[in-house]
């Protein structure tokens, strides 16, 4: 029940995760039923010629026709299994990435994480004589180049936070980012080599993205402009003009933090992550965590 709880007060919040969960969760469950009713009149042909257009494909020439892919093939999944483990791998290491760094970077990081993945599976076919054969034929789709990305993301972010897994128990985030990339490497030769080969891209762009966060790159901040630009477009438009002024998080009297300020301060984190905080505010959090 607390975690149905949390769920809910990260949708209400509009966490990141929660979201990108949730678009890929419906898409999931639309095609799905289409999918059955096509099949039931008979049509299943036009269901798969639908889901043509929306994969990646390896071939440039086809890319060119259908340069949307790049994007919707990370919103398509090949069944029930395949979109389980991908979001319960997002859910697990995407929250932690989301508490520090917020909503705006964790976007970043999933999206361009799957759209890296998908060019370098794009180059990859075109570059080794393995795939020759394959080109014109392949295509790509599902969620895990990004998810691959969020996940090294965060092992490089905290490589040696630790969480704990069935059997293993407490395990650092870098020792699962780097099996996870090993597994994947090894695998390109028996079978869904494209698959691989993305989810490594994906992984990459992670590990690229934490680095140049903390580099001297402007590059950062032209993507936080970018997407809060794309995040405004989706806001909902209100006719009542709101003033806004900046909030003050005061002490409460006494040692113990008050709900409301303890509020502001997650809500802060929320949009904004862990480091925006200032030594106030993460001395109020610290307290707020020892009572």
């Amino acid at each position: 029940m607390d975690s149905l709880e949390s769920l809910k007060l990260k949708f209400k919040k509009r966490n990141a995760i929660v979201q990108i969960i949730l678009i890929n969760v419906s898409i999931f469950i639309i095609l799905s039923i289409t999918g059955v009713l096509l099949f039931l009149f008979n049509e299943g042909a036009l269901q798969n010629s639908f889901l043509k257009h929306l994969m990646l494909p390896a071939s440039f020439s086809n890319f060119l026709f259908q340069p949307w892919s790049i994007f919707s093939y990370m919103f398509l999944h090949e069944g029930f299994l395949h979109i389980l483990f991908n979001m319960l791998w997002l859910y697990w290491l995407g929250d932690i990435f989301q508490q520090y760094l917020g909503n705006s970077k964790t976007y970043q990081a999933y999206f361009l994480g799957g759209i890296f993945g998908g060019f370098i599976y794009i180059i990859a076919y075109n570059l080794f004589p393995a795939f020759a054969n394959e080109v014109s034929l392949s295509y790509a789709l599902g969620a895990s180049a990004g998810v691959l990305s969020i996940v090294v993301a965060t092992a490089t972010l905290l490589p040696d936070y630790q969480v704990h897994l069935l059997i293993l128990g407490p395990v650092r985030l870098k020792y699962i980012a780097i099996v996870s990339v090993f597994l994947d490497l090894i695998s390109i030769p028996g079978g869904n080599a494209g698959g691989h080969i993305a989810h490594l891209g994906g992984a990459a762009f992670g590990y690229l993205f934490i680095k140049l966060l903390y580099s001297q790159s402007n590059i950062p901040a032209i993507l936080d402009r970018l997407f809060n630009g794309i995040g405004k477009l989706f806001e909902p438009k209100t006719k009542i003009k709101i003033h806004h002024k900046a909030t003050v998080i005061r002490p409460a009297s006494g040692n113990k933090p008050s709900q409301q300020e303890i509020d502001l301060i997650l809500e802060k984190i929320s949009k904004k992550g862990y480091e925006s905080l200032n030594k106030q505010e993460k001395e109020i959090l610290f307290k707020a965590s020892k009572d």
